[in-house]
């Protein structure tokens, strides 16, 4: 069998968190953590171009270092540019805070539209993390897999979504940054927990050798659909 069907090694979930916290330190935590620091420092206005200033900063690092620019750190910062202008033209921070909600929505939708669409979500963003070949996201338990792991994170998202929401019209400034920022990472680690798992169970329920073998793709008869 080709090397474009082989089944691909799908590393630990530990391996995997090392992998992209990394990312997430980067693209979202620090941002976050500049804004709570210079909100209480200087105000409003120094608190919202903080966090984009460091965005455009780890931006232009990788850039001129010639550095892949991770998905998640470009989608954040044009985000982030977006909140910024809009809540320097209105001076109110609900509206900064509102955007990324309403981001949140509009990301569940298209995980869900994804789906009739043929084209779930969740197998790209499975391909930033781990190499997957043509011919193994063709077969038809893989297909089965990632439209499930894609309404997963959409239904995820929607529940992120309606909390944020009913915390930013009920909960003052401090309570609301500390709950948000805590449900929120619960949910989404919960969800990148279950969606690893679950995509490990299924292909060592399809190719038990592959995982245990710990050989990659195409390494030996391990790395061979079956």
């Amino acid at each position: 069998m080709s090397t474009s069907s082989a089944i691909p090694y799908i590393p630990r979930l530990g391996a995997l968190v090392r992998h992209a916290l990394p990312t997430v330190v980067e693209s979202t935590l620090i941002p976050v953590a500049l804004f709570y620091g210079f909100l209480w420092l200087v105000g409003t206005r120094g608190a919202v171009v903080a966090g984009l200033l460091w965005s455009y900063a780890a931006l232009l690092w990788r850039a001129l270092r010639r550095r892949r620019i991770p998905g998640l750190l470009l989608l954040g910062s044009l985000a982030l540019t977006a909140r910024t202008v809009s809540a320097l033209a209105t001076g109110s921070l609900f509206v900064y805070f509102l955007q990324p909600t309403l981001g949140t929505f509009a990301a569940a939708a298209a995980f869900l539209l994804s789906v009739p669409a043929g084209r779930p979500l969740a197998e790209r963003l499975a391909a930033d993390f781990v190499p997957l070949p043509p011919g193994f996201v063709a077969q038809p338990f893989v297909r089965r897999l990632f439209v499930r792991i894609t309404l997963l994170w959409a239904f995820v998202l929607l529940a992120n979504a309606a909390i944020a929401t009913w915390l930013l019209v009920s909960q003052p400034l401090r309570g609301f940054l500390v709950t948000k920022t805590s449900v929120s990472g619960v949910l989404m680690a919960a969800a990148v927990a279950v969606s690893t798992l679950w995509f490990r169970r299924s292909v060592r329920r399809h190719a038990p050798a592959t995982t245990s073998g710990g050989t990659g793709a195409g390494g030996g008869d391990g790395g061979r659909a079956r």
